[in-house]
C-alpha cells in the first residue's frame, strides 16, 4: 500500500489516464459502509526492496520505473532488472535516462519447461 520511495515518484510523474505497471502483493479487506453493506477492496501491496514501478509510455513518450530499493531477494518474478524491460529509475527516487517503451531483446527461442500450452493474453 506505501513505499515512500515509490509514493514520492508516483506523485511527482503520475497523471490520471498514465499506464503504470505495479508489482507487489494482492491484499483484500473486507469492510462495512456507511448503509450496513460489507464491501471489498483489494489494493496492491508494495513493500520496502521487494515492490516496483514502471512508468509506461504515455502522452509525453517516454518512460521509466521506479524501485522500492534493492532487489531485496525473491520479489522480482519479471526475469530481471528493471532497466532490463525499459525502466529508467531505480533506488530513492533518482532520475535515470529514459526508459522508452518497456521491450524486451527478440522473440522467444522456444516453449520453456512445459509453459507452451499457457494462455499470454491479460485477463482484463
Amino acid at each position: 500500500i506505501f513505499n515512500e520511495n515509490l509514493a514520492d515518484i508516483a506523485e511527482r510523474f503520475l497523471s490520471k489516464g498514465r499506464s503504470v505497471y505495479l508489482e507487489g502483493q494482492l491484499q483484500t479487506r473486507k469492510w462495512t459502509d456507511q448503509s450496513g453493506q460489507e464491501r471489498y477492496t483489494t489494493e496492491i501491496v508494495i513493500q520496502r526492496f521487494r515492490g516496483e514501478l514502471v512508468l509506461m509510455g504515455g502522452s509525453d513518450g517516454g518512460g521509466g520505473g521506479g524501485r522500492g530499493g534493492d532487489y531485496g531477494g525473491g520479489g522480482d518474478y519479471g526475469g530481471g532488472p528493471a532497466e532490463e524491460r525499459g525502466g529508467g529509475m531505480r533506488g530513492g527516487g533518482q532520475l535515470g535516462g529514459g526508459g522508452g517503451s518497456g521491450g524486451g531483446g527478440g522473440g522467444r527461442s522456444g516453449p520453456a519447461g512445459g509453459y507452451d500450452d499457457l494462455d499470454d493474453d491479460i485477463p482484463f
